[in-house]
């Protein structure tokens, strides 16, 4: 199977604390062809150390449109922002993380790995075989 480069992406995001008040974030999306289907976030406040999330590619295609995902991901355009911002909320049994988010970084990331793998066309990217050794292995 021909080995794709992955697509990277810096993105400037604010995390946001209360109405008045936000904190500035780095955002670094990865997207590796081999693994379709995923997105890995990994937020970084200071320094090197970040938190890292797996997020679904299809989540944040739709999330540029409409609200998408349940649970301990979701995310939705921003209403009277105009196309500007779009919000991903990130839970888990710490709390709940509110992040805004550039809306042109992230449909250009996207159209970047739709470019790579388009959307539909994933499960032809992925080694059926591999993945079918790598479970049985761990039985």
């Amino acid at each position: 199977m021909k080995s794709l480069k992955a697509v990277v992406r810096e993105v400037a995001a604010q995390l946001v604390i209360s109405r008045d008040y936000s904190m500035p974030l780095c955002m670094r999306l990865r997207y590796e062809p081999n693994d379709p289907y995923v997105v890995r976030a990994a937020f970084f406040i200071h320094g090197d150390e970040s938190v890292e999330w797996v997020l679904g590619r299809d989540l944040l295609i739709d999330g540029l449109k409409v609200s998408a995902g349940e649970g301990d991901i979701r995310v939705w355009p921003a209403v009277g922002c105009g196309d500007e911002a779009m919000y991903i909320t990130l839970g888990s049994s710490g709390g709940i993380a509110l992040l805004e988010v550039p809306v042109q970084d992230i449909r250009s990331f996207l159209e970047n790995t739709e470019t790579l793998v388009p959307r539909g066309a994933e499960s032809g990217r992925i080694d059926w075989d591999a993945e079918l050794t790598f479970l049985l292995s761990q039985g």
